[in-house]
């Protein structure tokens, strides 16, 4: 028996046998050429980008048969990324100054967008080089003449294994004998985890070496909870495991049964619990796990990796597909959240010693106004079909809020000239994500129609720690109580303007912190789709009153420890009662 270690991707756990497949990188040499046949490598490069594309569109084609058309936003956006001119202006560059051959400039290629997007430092956002690797090497293998292993079409039940697994991968498996996914690279916010949790196909990622071994055929355990891989159980951890599998789906099983039962405690008050979502397919699974909408709509995937900004119509058909996906219920949607010098290499940006605290986000949206209000525009025309919100994201100011609601009522203005239909009241919010926002809380409140905290980011610039520093990760504290006060702050000077209060970081899917963030007084929790019943469950079985002392009494204590202790005894109290 052996143990492998990796991350937990998707939840779940799966026993079978190993299939192992080709997905490795295709071996590239790089070597020099005269100078003489420089045209012929650029002509090899667009050849093979021509021959991926036209690979995709059939792909697309035949996925649309089978799959139908709610599944076809990871091919749209492989054929983005190759539509992209940089992808075909750099690595000709590279052929030329380099005189070395179309591989080796585009694996060079390749390397400097690795870099680019490895100093991201949203973990969500830097995860999308994936796409961007997926989409060079089925280039490089086009040049190469190797065709990539097909998927296995076996008839047992099997455990496929691989060095990485792309979202098209996940699709074309025939999931009556495919039990989960094993892959050497990627992580929890790569699109093919996304698409394994709205699949609900188990997956851990991260496993180095699995591939290597001579394991064709033997019985694996993945256990998508843990982020373990055994291969070879022994008969007493086959038993171990195959307990927790009939666990964790009984408890998923009765979880489900309460996908349609309302948000709302035991005294009769209503919480909305929505989805954070980035893709189409995510819209699906927030309504099968009883969410009533989506809280947060991430729209950076449209804007990376491209030297041209999407235009209206482009964006106009995701966000509609997003809408539909989650019919009748309202879609939040956050204006553009994220760094020029980091994805939208086209705009020349000027580089920035601290992406972070530089030009992002809003403002990075009113720095170009006529991009702004295009994507504006597509979601006024969004909001003609059902309910929309919009918000903007990063505000540290009234000066910001006003100037962005300026460009939001020109956009209204110009699809009225055009005759093209809108929902003229559209609720405008903002996101609540520094300490300066924090501070100026009830003067922003007067501005907008509702608030949303970002928690991941408020929490990271109030305590000044970079979560995704290994050192620090520890110092990344929720109930820290300055962190505490500030969500005390947002939320009376929310509900004193008289707007609701929601809430979308990662702390509103931690059941834990559910009874605090009610008692503080929260009208909406978003999260991803596999946390909303849990919170729901313990929503359902606290009664406001109880909450808003439990909130309370967090204040009284001056350090993380007291209140993590003070928190986890009360909701032990609770339980013991509700057992009595």
């Amino acid at each position: 028996m052996r143990v492998f270690s990796g991350i937990a991707a998707s939840p779940g756990i799966a026993m079978g046998r190993l299939c192992i497949i080709d997905r490795r990188r295709v071996v590239v040499s790089e070597y020099q050429i005269p100078s003489e046949t420089v045209s012929h490598e650029i002509a090899r490069l667009a050849q093979a980008i021509e021959d991926t594309r036209v690979e995709l569109e059939t792909l697309k084609t035949r996925l649309a048969e089978t799959s139908g058309e709610d599944h076809l936003f990871f091919i749209e956006t492989h054929l983005m990324i190759l539509a992209d001119e940089r992808l075909v202006s750099e690595t000709s560059e590279v052929i030329k100054t380099g005189l070395i051959n179309a591989e080796g400039a585009l694996r060079r290629t390749l390397h400097r967008y690795r870099e680019t997007f490895a100093s991201i430092d949203d973990p969500y956002l830097r995860e999308r080089i994936s796409d961007v690797e997926t989409v060079i090497e089925r280039v490089l293998h086009s040049m190469s003449g190797e065709p990539a292993d097909p998927l296995p079409q076996h008839e047992g039940q099997i455990i496929i294994a691989a060095h990485d697994f792309s979202p098209a991968d996940m699709l074309q498996i025939n999931r009556t004998h495919v039990l989960a996914i094993i892959t050497e690279i990627g992580g929890p916010t790569s699109h093919t985890a996304i698409l394994a949790r709205a699949l609900d196909l188990p997956a851990v990622m991260g496993v180095e070496g699995i591939t290597d071994l001579l394991l064709d055929g033997v019985t694996v355990i993945v256990d998508g909870l843990s982020g373990n891989v055994i291969v070879n159980p022994d008969q007493e951890t086959f038993q171990s495991s195959l307990d927790r599998k009939h666990h964790y789906e009984y408890v998923e099983y009765e979880l489900l049964k309460t996908a349609s039962l309302p948000a709302v405690t035991l005294d009769g008050h209503t919480m909305h619990l929505r989805g954070n979502v980035e893709i189409p397919e995510e819209g699906a699974s927030v309504l099968a796990h009883g969410g009533s909408g989506v809280g947060l709509y991430r729209t950076e995937m449209l804007f990376m990796n491209r030297s041209l900004m999407p235009d209206e119509e482009e964006q106009l058909t995701l966000y509609r597909s997003m809408q539909l996906a989650i019919a009748p219920h309202p879609l939040t949607i956050r204006t553009l959240d994220a760094g020029g010098d980091k994805l939208l290499a086209g705009l020349n940006h000027a580089a920035e010693t601290n992406p972070a605290l530089g030009v992002r986000a809003i403002r990075l949206s009113l720095s170009m106004p006529d991009e702004f209000k295009k994507q504006m525009r597509a979601i006024l025309r969004v909001s003609a079909a059902g309910p929309v919100r919009i918000m903007f994201p990063m505000i540290s100011g009234i000066e910001e809020v006003r100037r962005a609601k300026v460009l939001f009522e020109e956009a209204k203005r110009e699809l009225a000239v055009s005759g093209i239909p809108f929902d003229d009241t559209v609720p405008v919010g903002v996101m609540i994500e520094i300490p300066a926002a924090v501070t100026l809380a009830d003067l922003l409140a007067r501005e907008v129609d509702f608030f949303s905290v970002g928690t991941n980011d408020l929490i990271q610039y109030t305590l000044a720690i970079d979560r995704s520093n290994d050192q620090l990760s520890h110092m990344y504290q929720p109930l820290h109580p300055a962190v505490l006060r500030s969500l005390r702050r947002i939320v009376q000077a929310a509900h004193g303007a008289g707007i609701p209060a929601c809430l979308c970081g990662e702390m509103a899917g931690d059941p834990l912190y559910l009874p605090v963030l009610l008692g503080l007084g929260f009208d909406e929790l978003s999260m991803g789709a596999g946390s909303i019943l849990r919170v729901k469950q313990i929503l359902r079985r606290c009664t406001l009153e109880r909450a808003v002392r439990i909130a309370e009494g967090c204040f009284a204590f001056a350090t993380v420890a007291e209140v993590e202790m003070y928190l986890k005894a009360q909701i032990t109290m609770d339980v013991a009662e509700s057992i009595d």
